[in-house]
């Protein structure tokens, strides 16, 4: 147990999160994503929902200032409709750690596999809301 860091976060994530550089993307899977299907380096999280994830992540995590869209999330698929509660319970750890990050952009599901497939990390949850599943993208870790 490490002082300041989240009982919520493995040694196994820490680690991954630490070999990340900036520009890599981390995906934060609800619990019916495929991730295992469209990355090979796949970490589970079992029973932890992605809120209770971003206020653990996020004060460990720089996003990209550098790009317009650090927070990316799946469109609703033609029919479907999005539930707003779950974005908004996905930026209150972001507007705390992470105050004036841009809106989280949406895009089609299939944009969001491909994404996937290039990711340097997905993160498998117990997240159970539809349409749950979150894109980070690193940025630049300041120098304090």
């Amino acid at each position: 147990m490490l002082k300041g860091i989240s009982p919520l976060l493995s040694p196994e994530l820490l680690a991954q999160l630490c070999s990340m550089g900036h520009g890599d993307e981390l995906i934060l899977a609800d619990a019916h994503f495929p991730g295992h299907t469209f990355n090979d380096n796949v970490i589970r999280a079992d029973g932890l929902q992605i809120p209770q994830l971003l206020n653990a992540i996020l004060p460990l995590f720089e996003l990209d200032s550098y790009v317009d869209a650090p927070l990316v999330m799946m469109a609703a698929v033609a029919g479907d409709t999005l539930d707003p509660t779950v974005e908004q319970s996905y930026r209150a750890p972001i507007n705390q750690h992470s105050p004036g990050t841009p809106d989280i952009a949406r895009i089609d599901r299939f944009d969001f596999y491909d994404r996937v497939r290039d990711a340097y990390l997905v993160v498998m949850t117990g997240e159970t809301a539809k349409y749950g599943n979150i894109l980070l993208k690193k940025g630049v870790t300041p120098i304090t």
